[in-house]
């Protein structure tokens, strides 16, 4: 069995980076800039960390709430917007097109964080918290009156909903071989009854288009599993109230690593993907690992 200190020094510790934000989402490590990017969601911009020199700059402002981000197969960013409600593709640095806005005729949530898998299909969590607090969106309705994760296809432009037994689906990552999906569900984010959930379900991904199976993989406490990330040992790295928390591949909690701040997300990058940056409420951290992350 892997334990934690197989894939984390138990001496290390959280090294903050910088930030001003109000609350820190989406970092995406860009490989070909030595840099990190990520969402400050309120501020509606979007904050950058360069290797070159150490320092964090402002990358852009009125970015319409982007939120989760990753890389396509061409190394152009896939980007989720709360406020265009869509999903975005483009180049680092700029602005991108929509990629996908409608499904049925009417317009999405807000969609909220992203993956491709190895075929090029995009796949995306669509919440309502883009649409239900001002800060990170417009208000809005929930036109097709459900919550999904999609797959989109950006060949043919084919949508299709994959995983529709989630409350609120918000992160999402793939094993890596691609046969597993997981998800996690933030329902009890802003319910102030005690209801809702705070946990990961994982999916069988058949045939690279379909998603059955589900069942819960892990339920995340304190706070909520918002972002996650796989490694290539197939451990799931997620956020928490308090911490960045392990699960080895079935299910067993290898333990947290204490974050000063609630975390939002999280990315591996570096020169050899050995590194995890953690987005965390005002800055971004970075933690050295012995392990890397997947590339599925």
């Amino acid at each position: 069995m892997v334990k934690l200190a197989d894939v984390v020094d138990p001496s290390a510790r959280p090294e903050r980076l910088g930030g001003d934000a109000t609350w820190s989402e989406g970092p995406l490590w860009l490989p070909a800039e030595d840099a990190v990017i990520w969402s400050d969601i309120p501020g509606n911009r979007i904050l950058r960390w360069s290797a070159a020199t150490g320092a964090v700059t402002v990358d852009r402002t009125a970015v319409e709430f982007t939120n989760g981000r990753c890389l396509d197969v061409n190394g152009l960013v896939v980007t989720c917007s709360h406020g265009r409600r869509a999903v975005e593709r483009g180049p680092a640095g700029a602005a991108g097109e929509v990629l996908v806005d409608r499904y049925g005729g009417v317009r999405l949530n807000s969609p909220n964080d992203v993956v491709v898998a190895a075929d090029g299909a995009i796949w995306f969590t669509d919440p309502p918290y883009g649409i239900v607090q001002p800060q990170e969106g417009y208000a809005g309705t929930q036109e097709y009156r459900d919550c999904y994760v999609f797959r989109f296809d950006p060949a043919t432009g084919e949508l299709t909903p994959v995983v529709l037994d989630i409350e609120e689906p918000n992160g999402l990552a793939f094993s890596p071989d691609g046969s597993l999906l997981y998800v996690t569900d933030t329902s009890a984010a802003l319910r102030k009854d005690g209801s809702g959930n705070h946990w990961i379900r994982v999916y069988d991904v058949v045939d690279g288009r379909r998603c059955k199976n589900g069942r819960v993989f892990a339920v995340v406490d304190p706070g909520l599993a918002d972002g996650i990330k796989v490694d290539v040992l197939g451990n799931v790295w997620t956020s928490s109230a308090d911490s960045v928390q392990v699960y080895a591949p079935d299910g067993t909690h290898l333990g947290r690593i204490p974050v000063p701040e609630v975390v939002g997300n999280l990315c591996f990058g570096g020169p050899d993907g050995s590194t995890l940056f953690i987005a965390a409420t005002t800055g971004l951290y970075r933690l050295p690992t012995r392990t890397r992350g997947a590339t599925a």
